[in-house]
């Protein structure tokens, strides 16, 4: 189990979205983790934006990366909590095909050992949406290292044993 180095890499087309009304370029510490993350792993960092903490907005942004062919996978970083206004997993609900359990599942699992039971308070999600895996993780900087790190740069290495997504993207869209 592990990354096997006698398969060869394929970086994908990766875009990053924050979810905030706050952050903005110079404030976005998680966008930037993710950045640094995607592009150290040799992915191709196709567009990182900043979107609003508002459905309708991050579901066109969704849908935008959706339909480029350059972008395989979404990354977004905030808006899945409890208030109000963490409206990003129903974003992803409008957009997906179907959704990927294991991913929160997972996620919560591990942050555990970090945060204890507040991880309960975590809707870190993940769903396909046509050929493009969309993955939401929260906002703070532990949650993206944790989501990039122990799951993320595994899953989408071509490497990886004994399975990843990137080796089912070619057959995404069987019928």
């Amino acid at each position: 189990m592990g990354i096997d180095e006698t398969r060869t890499f394929q970086p994908i087309g990766i875009a990053l979205v924050t979810v905030s009304d706050t952050r903005d370029a110079s404030t976005d510490t998680s966008g930037d983790i993710l950045e640094a993350r995607v592009r150290e792993a040799g992915h191709d960092l196709v567009e990182r934006t900043i979107c609003p903490d508002d459905a309708a907005e991050i579901y066109d942004v969704l849908r935008r990366f959706i339909a480029s062919k350059d972008v395989d996978a979404v990354i977004t970083t905030g808006g899945t909590g409890l208030t109000g206004r963490d409206v990003t997993p129903e974003a992803l609900d409008r957009v997906k095909d179907k959704d990927i359990p294991g991913f929160g599942e997972l996620f919560r699992w591990i942050s555990y050992d970090q945060i204890g039971t507040s991880t309960i308070q975590s809707r870190a999600c993940a769903v396909l949406a046509g050929d493009t895996f969309i993955f939401a993780l929260p906002g703070s900087n532990g949650a993206v290292k944790d989501g990039w790190d122990r799951i993320l740069k595994d899953q989408l290495d071509s490497r990886h044993r004994p399975c990843n997504f990137v080796e089912l993207m070619p057959r995404l869209l069987e019928r």
